[in-house]
């Protein structure tokens, strides 16, 4: 059976095995072997990252000919307008490629949010909000592109969501490992029993088992 895991990626690591220069990686939170991430997530953004062993899952998962949604919740600088919401949702021209049409409206503050290490930086002058944008395709730090293209510059970018697969339990750090059924099914989880230990990961969590490096 392939191996497809969930992941919750920290501010600030990268999503990759190694890095010449010493920076976080995947490698100091998930002590499995020949896993990839299928896609990438910045470094300076949060949220879920879905590894698997399978070319095939992986392919279905990044190539924007599947349509898979992604749903990220983001923090903007100021307070959009209805035109700038029907702009992003609209399709947005970034000069090297126009964005596809997507689905974006405000929301609240996300319930149970985690804070971000280093947090965003507070200025008393200038309000912030969110947003919630859902893509079927995945440029190079193309939410961000998009916002500002609005004029409402990303302070935070969280994906929450790939296809049915979503953070709903993992706090930053923390990973689990799922059932692969061909497509995304968040509803088939299974634990995590006896993983290797890998700088300090954590197995004693209450059920369903998740891994975590402090």
């Amino acid at each position: 059976m392939s191996r497809l895991i969930l992941f919750n990626k920290p501010y600030g690591v990268l999503t990759q095995f190694s890095d010449s220069a010493g920076r976080p990686t995947l490698a100091d939170y998930i002590p499995v072997q020949k896993v990839y991430a299928a896609g990438r997530l910045d470094a300076d953004s949060e949220g879920l990252v879905v590894l698997t062993d399978d070319g095939a899952a992986q392919a279905r998962i990044t190539d924007p000919r599947h349509k898979l949604a992604k749903l990220y919740r983001v923090q903007v600088e100021g307070l959009p307008t209805d035109e700038a919401l029907q702009q992003l949702a609209a399709g947005v021209d970034l000069g090297d490629f126009c964005t596809r049409p997507c689905l974006a409206h405000r929301i609240a503050e996300p319930h149970g949010l985690w804070q971000r290490n280093p947090p965003i930086r507070y200025r008393a002058a200038i309000p912030t909000s969110w947003l919630e944008i859902v893509l079927r395709e995945g440029k190079n730090r193309q939410v961000r592109r998009m916002t500002a293209k609005v004029g409402f510059p990303t302070l935070r970018l969280i994906r929450w969501a790939v296809g049915d697969w979503t953070l709903a339990g993992l706090s930053p750090g923390q990973w689990c490992e799922i059932e692969v059924s061909g497509q995304p099914d968040a509803k088939r989880r299974v634990n995590v029993c006896n993983a290797p230990k890998n700088r300090g990961v954590n197995n004693t969590l209450p059920k369903p088992k998740l891994k975590e490096t402090p």
